[in-house]
């Protein structure tokens, strides 16, 4: 396990960045509704507003994050990583300076062009600097902890939010995104690739027809796509593994649930429950403990006894669980409940990309990490689009029938079609490497 350890300033720096992003996330609620609804509980425009930010966010990120993955596999995950930790620090500096209602405007839209460089974008060249740096059999655990590190960031960010003001708040987190950034340039390594015998050893998208490259050719010497990846390019990545498929599928149906439940979730609690920064602070608190200690002492444990496929699998059923459960929360006691059960849902990403990473080379991990992130934000465009308007019905005087958490419903539906994916993934050995070329042959440069 020494290879996780010359992981540490990865963790420090994700740490630093998850820190600063989860400290402003209890108050932008109450921020966002005293900008749009002043003295109301329920803002119509506030989740209209909220869903379309993401909406947009998700349509940059569709583009721009199998862009940045791919491009880390050519100049390296340091240089690329540089750009989105940088423009991350703006939108914070600007709610830092003031909260006012002009003020929030330029946020929004700030945070909208911001975010679609650095949301997404960072997780996944953290996971495929990983991947580049950790052998096969261990990346299950290294994704676990770096999880576990960015819910221990949660955690230590929720409890500091509690005992600042508002404005301190987002000054706090602007110093500290900016100071995560200094160190990722000074102190994080460049990765290096090189063979470990682990996984594949060539692309499995070949420069031309008939053209083989040797194992031992150096990595600098092997060109992938020269360009943003096309839709035939990503097909053909998905194509060359039936798992990979599998996963692009069950990544679309999870970030299609995890995309609603964010963009609707607070204010459906601030209506329900009238919950307020405090409340929403408690709530982001306990999961974030029971994420690091699930992630941190759990994880690490179960991926070798019970596999990470069954793994995802729990995760994902206590997840579409949870979800359901909020949507018939009877007392402002159960979102608390529900949130101790996220020890368990906080399993699927790191097993999702986990089991991604095997289906690949090491000159690729950026490009599938990347792919499914894509696929991933392409979910959170639709996901605002049906979610948003479906919350703002039901928690209006004007709903069809009298249920505040029938959008939660849907959204739990959502999740469940990405267990039962899960079900069908099977545990199979790393490819060999002749058999990928093979299936690989209609995905050349041209």
């Amino acid at each position: 396990m020494e290879e996780l350890g010359g992981l540490s300033h990865l963790y420090l720096t994700l740490y630093l960045h998850s820190f600063a992003v989860i400290m402003v996330a209890p108050a932008i609620t109450d921020i966002t509704l005293s900008a749009l609804c002043p003295g109301e509980d329920e803002c119509s425009l506030a989740i209209y507003l909220s869903g379309f930010q993401q909406a947009m966010i998700g349509i940059g990120t569709v583009v721009m994050t199998p862009l940045i993955g791919n491009l880390s596999d050519r100049y390296g995950r340091k240089a690329l990583l540089t750009i989105p930790m940088t423009v991350a620090i703006i939108p914070l500096a600007i709610l830092a300076y003031s909260r006012t209602t002009n003020f929030f405007y330029a946020y929004y839209v700030l945070k909208t062009i911001t975010a679609v460089v650095s949301e997404g974008s960072i997780q996944c060249l953290a996971l495929a600097y990983v991947a580049d740096n950790v052998a096969e059999g261990h990346r299950a655990s290294a994704f676990g902890i770096l999880s576990g590190v960015a819910s221990a960031a949660f955690v230590c960010g929720t409890i500091a939010t509690r005992f600042l003001s508002t404005a301190s708040t987002f000054q706090v987190a602007a110093l500290v995104s900016t100071v995560s950034a200094i160190y990722m340039r000074v102190f994080l390594k460049e990765t290096v690739h090189q063979g470990s015998g682990d996984g594949l050893t060539q692309p499995i998208l070949k420069k031309a027809p008939g053209v083989v490259q040797s194992d031992d050719d150096s990595p600098q010497k092997v060109q992938v796509f020269k360009k943003v990846p096309s839709l035939k390019d990503i097909s053909c990545l998905l194509k060359s593994s039936k798992i990979l498929s599998q996963a692009a599928v069950l990544a679309f149906f999870y970030s299609l649930a995890e995309s609603g439940i964010f963009a609707s979730l607070l204010y459906y609690l601030k209506a329900r429950f009238h919950f307020n920064k405090d409340q929403f602070a408690d709530i982001i608190l306990i999961i974030g403990v029971a994420g690091a200690v699930s992630q941190l002492l759990l994880m690490p444990m179960l991926v070798p006894a019970i596999g990470e496929e069954k793994l995802l699998s729990i995760g994902l059923f206590v997840g579409c669980t949870n979800i359901l459960l909020y949507s018939i929360a009877w007392s402002s006691w159960v979102p608390y409940a529900v949130a101790g059960l996220s020890a368990f849902s906080i399993f699927t990403p790191p097993c999702l990309r986990s089991i991604v990473s095997k289906q690949v080379g090491f000159n690729e991990q950026g490009k599938a990490q990347g792919c499914i992130s894509g696929i991933s934000s392409f979910a959170s465009i639709i996901s605002p689009l049906i979610f948003s308007p479906l919350t703002a019905l039901f928690l209006s005087d004007g709903a069809p029938f009298n249920f505040p958490g029938f959008s939660m419903m849907c959204i739990g539906f959502a999740s469940m079609i990405a267990f039962v994916q899960s079900i069908m993934i099977r545990h199979v050995p790393s490819p060999i490497l002749s058999d990928k070329i093979k299936n690989s042959n209609d995905c050349v440069e041209p």
